[in-house]
């Protein structure tokens, strides 16, 4: 048989050798010459491709990342030289030749976390190769298309979304004309089997398979046109068997080092041309890797998955409703809206933090509608404004077939046990599972009790240390020797540099340095900073610490404040960015020294640690509702039983309380949202109590820090507490409503409009167009809705509509929803209600008479003392955030309706740096809520059995 051998040299494991007789196929140099071609068309067809996608992304880098195992130079240098003229950056991760399969997968593992590289391709012995190895590299990293992913969808012949493996594409493209030929695979098995089994098969050939030591090999071999061998042929098997002008393909990994009997001669000039074609494929595949990764960088279509829903009458209990419903895997449901795997990380199957990188990815992305949800002074029984906001975005999602994403602050665990329940929402329009979002959910108030417990910490043992010791003493416990040598923490040299000592070597310093650097001087009077427990307790109220014989005399008052009443908890909740939010914390002043000077957590040397404790909080929780859009219409919404169900997204992100703090959740959740919703879409958020004062804090202090504007503000009412600031009977939580609560009441519901119609010109200040939403409950009558309606239209707002969402789901909010749509693309005149330039005492009085009502502010002489203070410090032009009472527009919770002529009193005034806000307290507030007599906690409960939660809501 005369013929000549053409050696074909994979980067990755594989060799080629292409035997080919003289006649009838073309000689040796033809082969050789359309290989180079071929390589060369590749190579250049893939630089202009790329060089295409890096004018379009000026950043983009992309990098190849090959694992290597095998002392194979060449390798490097083929990889390398086709990289660089394609335009890649190639990065080889060279282990040793003994390395195990878990050491490969381990740095696969590793790799395909890494943003950095786009691709991944493996150059191993060929015993490493096995299932595990391949399917250890994510399907989207697989430029050689080796795992079972990327092979299942090449069988399938799934459009583009595969890769051909770069062996398998080189032989391909040498073979012309296979249709009627028949292809032997000699030792050829698994993925590049079953790849060239594929695209042979398409092409018309005729494939069979089999072993050298097979029966009938003789019969097979003599039969092929093309013979393509895993191994080398063993010297037992003749020559012979071949019949005349066979090709023959050697893919045995050892041809590089190794000559192999096929009766031809070698020819290192053509092994060049061939090796190129193949080393040109990856690189090929590369590219198109490439492609689909800044194709997966963008905002995608949602695609959610839908389940049917069987809202019952009577309505049952919210966490029987929440339990009835399977919620969808998170993961899944990331996916859905366009998050990418390694841009969560999952809590259990529902709950998933998403990392911030997804704001540097959709950065260019433009924002959904923005949305906030307000409402009139509520009763203590709340008005349903999380419930309107989840049925909202479920009317918005299912049936409008709008993208839509709810923004939730988390509850705390105190009214949890104690007297409002949750905020998961309630009836049909709820988050899912309520149990989990209500209690812990990702630990986030945990890391806020640490954080802020961990400063309160350093506060007292500073001055315990600084009280015992001598500046000499505190000097070299401060900055110790370690290893025969003494240095500053890059905190202690930010401290330096703010006490003007730019000095760096600890050696230099003078006494009176020395001194100035160990010694804050807390003035134990002025400590701002308390401990904080999420629990109504209180006793808690005021406390006495270091009374323990080991603190030395060092006694002082202090007290513990609710957790999320944390300053920690609002600077989550204002944070832009991890970096902000480490600047932030250092920025908390817990006291002033003894001159009068503020002292921060910078200053205690905390900050790092701070940010540490809160580096996982900062990330927001993706959780869902019971209903979302259902893909294909397969609900049939004819049936008024049936509703599109579960899944529509929500973010449930800090948890400040909006009568102690700014009362909004977190800026990151609602920045997020904003992007993965599309420009078309809608985020939807919640401000805590009534406009009067989470809503005027969302726009003056929120709003500043995220540099956002809402395009519509959806304001909530009840028949039930427009009664009651009609001079209806008080509301208690716990005890039954009076008769009038129950019973048509018209003059009532007329006289109560009055806090409505104030709530709207509070919103009009502002400048954003106001859509009441009136939830209904079932002893409303249709006179008591329309009257209302009315006269929310008739006082400037923009619609009113009625709402049956916790009945109905998503389908009792459309009305609501098409008015949200409508209302926002109405020009938005927005505007902020005081600068900020504004003298402290000026920026309170314009709060208490515009929204409040009052008639002026009247200053203690301790909150003017610390207003002066404040402005001495530079803290003059921070915006305000009043702690009052929620249950009334005054001060005085009994005051219903529109109480006016009053005198707002403003006990004391405190700073919250690291948030950034001044916050004046308004009478008597408390910081620490206590327990009724009947705390909710006697009827929640757990089977040991199911480890059900019971009694929750």
């Amino acid at each position: 048989m005369r013929s000549e051998v053409l050696r074909f040299c994979f980067p990755m494991r594989l060799c080629l050798t292409l035997p080919f007789a003289a006649a009838p196929y073309r000689a040796l140099s033809g082969w050789q010459a359309a290989g180079g071609q071929a390589a060369r068309k590749i190579t250049e067809n893939a630089r202009k491709s790329l060089a295409s996608l890096k004018k379009e992304h000026p950043q983009l880098e992309p990098t190849l990342a090959i694992i290597q195992a095998r002392n194979v130079p060449s390798v490097q240098g083929i990889n390398k030289k086709f990289a660089e003229e394609v335009g890649l950056r190639v990065i080889h991760i060279c282990l040793p030749e003994d390395s195990s399969k878990d050491e490969i997968v381990n740095e696969i593992l590793r790799l395909n976390e890494d943003p950095n590289v786009q691709g991944l391709a493996l150059d191993l012995p060929e015993s490493l190769y096995s299932s595990k190895i391949l399917n250890a590299v994510k399907p989207e990293k697989d430029v050689d298309g080796l795992s079972d992913v990327n092979l299942g969808r090449l069988v399938r012949g799934e459009g583009s979304g595969y890769l051909v493996s770069p062996t398998a594409g080189a032989v391909m493209e040498l073979l012309e004309d296979m249709d009627g030929k028949t292809v032997l695979l000699v030792d050829i098995s698994g993925t590049l089997g079953s790849s060239l089994q594929c695209l042979l098969q398409r092409r018309g050939a005729i494939t069979a398979s089999c072993h050298w030591k097979s029966p009938g090999l003789q019969s097979k071999l003599q039969l092929a046109d093309v013979v393509v061998a895993g191994s080398p042929k063993p010297d037992s098997v003749p020559v012979s068997w071949l019949k005349p002008g066979t090709t023959i393909i050697n893919c045995s990994p050892d041809s590089l080092s190794e000559k192999h009997n096929y009766g031809q001669k070698n020819s290192s000039t053509t092994e060049t041309a061939v090796c190129s074609l193949a080393a040109a494929m990856r690189m090929q595949n590369m590219v198109k890797n490439t492609e689909r990764w800044i194709q997966s960088q963008q905002l995608r279509k949602w695609d959610l998955r839908c389940l049917k829903l069987q809202p019952l009458s009577p309505v049952p209990s919210d966490i029987e409703i929440s339990r009835a419903q399977s919620p969808k895997a998170v993961d899944v449901l990331a996916k859905e809206i366009g998050l990418l795997t390694d841009e969560i990380e999952i809590y259990g199957q529902t709950k998933a933090k998403v990392r911030l990188s997804l704001l540097e990815r959709l950065k260019d992305q433009p924002d959904g509608k923005y949305v906030l949800v307000a409402g009139i002074t509520p009763t203590p029984l709340g008005e349903g404004k999380s419930t309107v906001t989840i049925g909202l975005v479920q009317a918005l999602t299912a049936h409008l077939k709008i993208n839509s994403f709810a923004c939730l602050r988390q509850p705390s665990q105190g009214p949890t046990f104690g007297v409002k329940g949750g905020a998961a929402g309630g009836g049909y329009a709820q988050v899912i599972p309520m149990e989990e979002f209500n209690l812990h959910l990702t630990g986030d108030i945990h890391a806020i009790t640490a954080a802020n417990n961990l400063l309160a910490a350093a506060i007292d043992a500073r001055i315990l240390h600084e009280n015992t010791q001598s500046d000499k003493a505190l000097y070299n416990r401060l900055v110790p020797v370690v290893k025969g040598v003494r240095g500053f923490s890059s905190i202690q040299l930010a401290r330096l540099r703010r006490l003007g000592i730019n000095k760096t070597d600890p050696e230099t310093l003078t006494e009176e340095e020395i001194s100035r650097f160990v010694r804050l001087d807390i003035d134990p009077s002025t400590i701002t900073w308390q401990r904080v427990v999420d629990t109504n307790d209180r006793f808690l109220r005021k406390i006495t610490v270091g009374q323990a014989n080991t603190e030395k005399g060092f006694v002082r008052q202090a007290q513990f404040d609710i957790a999320v009443a944390s300053e920690i908890m609002a600077i989550l909740a204002l944070t832009t960015s991890l970096e902000d939010m480490k600047e932030r914390l250092g920025k908390i002043v817990v006291a002033n020294d003894k001159k009068g000077e503020p002292v921060t957590a910078d200053d205690l040397g905390v900050t790092g640690a701070l940010a540490v404790l809160m580096k996982d909080a900062i990330k927001p929780t993706l959780m869902q509702t019971l209903e979302n859009n259902c893909a294909g219409d397969v609900v049939d919404f004819l049936d008024p039983l049936c509703i599109a169900a579960e899944g529509t997204p929500v973010f449930v992100h800090a948890g400040p309380f909006a009568n102690i703090a700014h009362g909004n959740s977190s800026i990151l959740a609602d920045k997020i949202a904003l992007k993965l919703v599309g420009e078309k879409g809608f985020v939807v958020t919640e401000a805590g109590f009534g406009a009067d004062i989470g809503m005027e804090k969302f726009f003056n202090i929120k709003c500043r820090a995220s540099g956002l504007v809402p395009s519509v503000v959806v304001l909530v009412a009840t028949v039930r507490a427009l009664k009651m600031h009609g001079g209806g009977p008080s509301v208690s939580a716990g005890a039954p409503l009076k008769k009038e609560y129950t019973e048509e009441n018209l003059q009532l519901v007329a006289d109560g409009c009055c806090n409505l119609q104030k709530q709207i010109q509070i919103t009009q200040l502002f400048g954003v167009p106001v859509v009441v939403a009136l939830n209904v409950f079932k002893t409303d009558t249709p006179a008591e809705v329309d009257l209302v309606c009315k006269i929310a239209k008739q006082s400037g707002a923009f619609d009113a509509v009625p709402c049956s969402h916790w009945s109905d789901g998503g389908r009792g909010a459309v009305k609501l929803a098409q008015a949200v749509e409508k209302a926002a693309n109405q020009k938005s005149s927005f505007k902020y209600l005081y600068s900020l330039e504004l003298p402290i005492a000026e920026k309170i009085r314009v709060i208490a008479q515009k929204v409040y009502g009052a008639k002026d502010i009247e200053l203690s002489a301790a909150a003017q003392s610390q207003i002066d203070r404040y402005t001495r410090q530079g803290f003059g032009k921070l915006p305000i955030c009043m702690a009052k009472t929620h249950l009334s527009l005054s001060h005085q919770p009994e005051r219903k309706g529109v109480p006016t002529g009053f005198i707002l009193p403003i006990s004391d005034v405190r700073a919250s740096i690291g948030a950034g806000f001044i916050y004046p307290l308004v009478g008597t507030m408390s910081t620490m809520p206590g327990l009724p007599t009947r705390p909710c906690f006697y009827d929640i409960d757990l089977d040991p059995v199911t480890e059900e939660v019971k009694g929750l809501f």
